[in-house]
């Protein structure tokens, strides 16, 4: 049973003063671990330690004039980037959390970020800046000429004497505290401006659905400067009082075992991450590696950010279960940075698991939602009962559906962000969406279409994604997991379906990647997708790219970037090619090769 509200987080108005309380209450308890290489712990904060580093970072930001200003985080994954956000929220500044410049480029999405926010602070580590500054321009990024930049690892950022002068700022709920940049996935990444009202409020919503005390330990690898780790793995253990262990997205992704181990080493009860995590464990962690592995602790394992797939918790919990690993444990979630994170999640512990609903895929193309019981049926799994107000709406006429009706999916609530940074257009479209013919607060409109079935919320794919091919609705997974299980040679969750104008029709185009020293059999791995995308879903491909191992556009938290793929296919250029099909030929060639039409 969920404990009730702990006293130390009723009556905060900001995530300083949360802070503030939990080191007055649990001075030394540890907060954060950060294991390096994802194995040895390379330093341990708790809250007074992390509350005196954030003051003394934030004097020095207020001596310079940093309140209501952005600060841009560029850090790598630890401690130092966890001091950085709490040192602008103590200073008043707007933090940006980004990822640091590689050695070799600037990352256009950096770019992009910094053009848009205009930050006056830079925030890093001296490790950087140098670095940086060896390339002579480096640190000007198309942007930050004036900027002021601040290595926090320096003497005099956080020290004692400098936390004295600290002047603790006047925040409420309505204080802006960050700028999470959307993922880009689909187009340029906005700044969503959360505000300290609508982490409290999120967090609290997480902490119900994830049964979060603080007895809870939360290991995790997703990158920091993304709303899932940083609101997720790095504030819920602050603001549920419990404890997190934290590792880099690289040491993940170079083993995924280290994520099995420190779970099982840690005793977390709480873990997770975007589909592919799970499949890639499954994949990836030999017999060997699973030696010793003791996964019984684990209550929550949350799933979210990309569409969750009941082939992907059907396997991980028939590999992992002789391991302690319980499939009840699974919470699928969705969310998404213009509702701070959580809109909803499933129910888990004694509930049998996550909730798969067989929905017949032709009745699914034309927006209703089919129970089918047939092996052809798409199982979709449900997402839980959302925590805010959520509407299920005709996008083009702004009317509510009912129950199994697909539409856009409309959220309300404290959790709904402030709108884009400095894009009041935009702003409005989005964050400003009214039901037809009804008074009331305004809505969030998430561009994800989906469907609610007593009262579970399920999620079908992205408006701007679907494929309209002769007047049919396709969703681009279900194209890609069909084409992915055509051959052995291609990569699981590597895919991506979009449609191109030819002649004046659309398309199909199915990019997928291929298994490392699979590239001979490219040929026949595209004739199997060409075949099997006929069979099962009776339209035919124009062409397939098969793509070399890893380069697939995505987005930081693993979101398959098809707009990008789909630019990139059409500029001829951008994608690392080891093969491809022949485009398919005329329309009337089409009409033969489908059974049926």
């Amino acid at each position: 049973m969920i404990q009730d509200v702990p006293s130390t987080v009723r009556g905060a108005a900001s995530f300083v003063e949360l802070l503030r309380a939990r080191a007055a209450d649990r001075p030394v308890a540890p907060l954060y671990t950060f294991l390096a290489g994802g194995e040895e712990e390379a330093g341990t904060l708790g809250a007074a330690g992390l509350d005196l580093r954030a003051r003394g970072l934030a004097a020095t930001l207020q001596q310079s004039g940093a309140a209501g200003e952005r600060a841009l985080l560029l850090f790598p994954p630890g401690l130092d980037f966890i001091t950085a956000f709490f040192g602008c929220l103590y200073a008043g500044a707007v933090a940006v959390p980004a990822y640091p410049p590689r050695a070799e480029r600037i990352d256009p999405r950096l770019e992009e970020i910094v053009r848009d926010c205009r930050p006056r602070f830079v925030l890093t580590t001296a490790a950087i800046l140098a670095r940086l500054r060896s390339r002579g321009a480096g640190t000007d990024l198309g942007g930050l000429q004036d900027a002021r930049w601040i290595a926090i690892d320096e003497a005099g950022t956080t020290g004692d004497s400098d936390a004295a002068e600290w002047q603790e700022p006047e925040l409420g709920p309505e204080s802006l505290a960050f700028l999470q940049y959307t993922s880009g996935s689909i187009s340029a990444p906005k700044g969503v401006m959360v505000t300290h009202g609508n982490l409290l409020h999120n967090e609290g919503l997480i902490r119900r659905a994830f049964r979060q005390t603080e007895s809870s330990v939360v290991v995790g690898w997703l990158p920091l400067y993304h709303d899932m780790g940083l609101i997720g793995n790095v504030l819920q253990p602050l603001y549920s009082g419990g404890q997190a262990v934290l590792m880099s997205p690289w040491a993940f992704l170079q083993s995924p075992a280290r994520w099995l181990r420190a779970i099982s080493r840690y005793r977390a009860t709480t873990s997770g991450g975007p589909d592919f995590a799970y499949d890639l464990c499954t994949r990836r962690v030999r017999p060997e590696q699973r030696t010793g592995l003791d996964l019984s602790s684990w209550e929550v394992a949350f799933n979210g950010a990309e569409p969750v797939r009941a082939e992907t918790l059907e396997r991980f919990a028939a590999a992992f279960a002789p391991y302690g690993f319980r499939r009840d444990a699974f919470q699928p979630c969705y969310g998404l940075a213009e509702a701070t994170l959580l809109v909803s999640a499933g129910a888990t512990g004694g509930g049998g698991g996550p909730v798969v609903l067989p929905v017949n895929p032709l009745a699914l193309e034309r927006g209703v939602a089919v129970e089918s019981d047939g092996p052809a049926g798409r199982r979709l799994v449900g997402c839980g009962r959302p925590g805010e107000e959520v509407r299920v709406v005709n996008p083009e006429t702004a009317v509510p559906l009912g129950d199994g009706a697909v539409g856009e999916i409309w959220v309300a609530g404290p959790s709904v962000a402030a709108g884009y940074w400095e894009r009041p257009g935009a702003s409005a479209e989005t964050f400003g969406a009214r039901l037809a013919g009804e008074e009331g607060p305004p809505f969030l409109r998430t561009g994800d279409l989906g469907f609610l079935a007593v009262g579970e919320l399920y999620v079908t794919g992205r408006i701007k994604d679907l494929i309209i091919v002769r007047g049919r609705n396709l969703y681009p997974q279900d194209i890609e997991r069909t084409a992915e299980g055509a051959h052995r040679a291609l990569r699981p969750g590597g895919g991506a379906a979009f449609s191109v104008e030819v002649d004046g029709e659309e398309r199909l185009v199915v990019a997928a990647e291929v298994e490392r020293r699979s590239e001979s059999e490219a040929p026949r791995a595209a004739a199997a997708v060409r075949r099997a995308v006929v069979e099962e879903h009776e339209v035919q491909v124009h062409e397939v790219v098969l793509l070399a191992a890893g380069t697939l556009p995505r987005t930081s938290s693993g979101k398959v970037r098809r707009g990008a793929c789909r630019a990139a296919y059409l500029a001829g250029g951008g994608l690392e090619v080891v093969g491809r099909s022949a485009p398919a030929g005329s329309l009337g060639e089409v009409e033969e090769d489908l059974p049926g039409l």
